[in-house]
């Protein structure tokens, strides 16, 4: 039980060094909207490229890569974050989801380029986009004023074959 809690504070530890990293590639005063809004709130730009699980992803006016995912079945916007080493969701977003308030057990401080905020360690059913299908993916639950919107990591990153930027484009194949 004890290695299994410091095993858990150390990936903790190394999502709180990760989360801060997200928030400082957004332009400060870019818009009227938080930073994470913007990028989720521009049109999505998802095409297959043909093969199966593959998915082609454009980029947005940001040169952020978004994408419309679905979560344990339920439509979510995300933003594909490398830096982020786990998928990270709002509590909104989680009880959309179907995670209860039983399931949600705050008790994991990490700090974000808003301050210092309570996680919540979740496994995902699965995450679609496209034809791409991944089950089992780990990822943290913030507080709503810690983050507006959904981050794609490495948790689900890794899950694939390769994801792979060329001419522009995010392709990610599984």
């Amino acid at each position: 039980m004890l290695v299994r809690s410091l095993i858990f504070a150390a990936v903790v530890a190394v999502l709180a060094t990760q989360i801060p990293a997200l928030f400082q590639s957004f332009e400060p005063g870019a818009a009227s909207v938080t930073p994470m809004a913007a990028a989720v709130d521009v049109p999505l730009s998802t095409s297959s490229t043909g093969g199966y699980g593959s998915v082609r992803l454009e980029p947005d006016a940001r040169g952020h890569y978004t994408g419309s995912f679905k979560i344990n079945g339920k439509p979510v916007d995300g933003l594909i974050d490398t830096g982020a080493t786990y998928v990270a969701l709002n509590e909104s977003t989680a009880r959309r989801l179907g995670f209860s308030g039983n399931q949600l057990d705050f008790r994991y401080a990490v700090n974000t380029a808003n301050g210092e905020t309570k996680a919540a360690h979740v496994t995902l059913d699965r995450i679609e986009i496209g034809s791409i299908k991944v089950r089992g993916v780990e990822a943290f639950v913030l507080k709503d004023a810690a983050l507006s919107g959904t981050l794609v990591g490495m948790s689900f990153l890794q899950k694939l074959a390769s994801y792979t930027v060329a001419d522009g484009s995010l392709s990610l194949s599984q």
